[in-house]
């Protein structure tokens, strides 16, 4: 850190576990800008200097590492190389999304997931049904399908797996299926 009236260079590991960093970032005086690399864990941090009133800068981490002369790379090191860029005027900033974009890429996440496991139970039942002689393709899953796939006549453990994969399927159904087939 350094203070832009007196130049004093402070540099300090704070411990974020036991509210060190939040103590220290909330007696700052105001402006404050923060830049850091690049990282998916630090949304909490994001969060707190937002609402603290600071600016954060996010900077792409390659960029970051380019621009440093090669040493052993320490915290300490990262540290003030980014402040360097900072005061240089040549912090790769990059762009950071909302918390809107970011809370729907979490829905096109869950959603890519779901899709999947529903893809997943459905080729087990059709595998299920075919290793019985019933190949109904996208019929397997109408109506009559789904009574004969119910209705076969499986060994002990295959007549397990096709209840756990119809207790999934159609709890997957009841619970998921209206916004998934969107």
């Amino acid at each position: 850190m350094v203070n832009r009236e007196t130049g004093e260079l402070i540099e300090r590991r704070l411990d974020h576990s036991n509210g060190e960093a939040k103590k220290f970032y909330a007696e700052l005086q105001k402006p404050v800008r923060v830049g850091m690399e690049a990282t998916g864990y630090a949304q909490w941090f994001e969060r707190m200097l937002a609402k603290l009133g600071y600016e954060l800068w996010i900077g792409d981490a390659a960029e970051i590492r380019a621009a440093m002369v090669r040493k052993q790379k320490t915290d300490s090191r990262d540290a003030l190389h980014i402040l360097d860029l900072l005061l240089a005027n040549r912090f790769p900033r990059i762009w950071i999304p909302s918390p809107g974009e970011r809370d729907l890429r979490q829905l096109l996440r869950h959603r890519h997931k779901m899709v999947g496991l529903r893809t997943s139970v459905r080729n087990q039942l059709h595998a299920l049904a075919m290793g019985q002689g019933v190949c109904r393709k996208r019929k397997l899953w109408a109506a009559g399908g789904r009574s004969e796939l119910q209705a076969l006549r499986l060994d002990p453990w295959a007549s397990r797996r096709r209840g756990n994969c119809w207790k999934s399927w159609t709890g997957w159904i009841q619970n998921w299926g209206s916004w998934i087939e969107r």
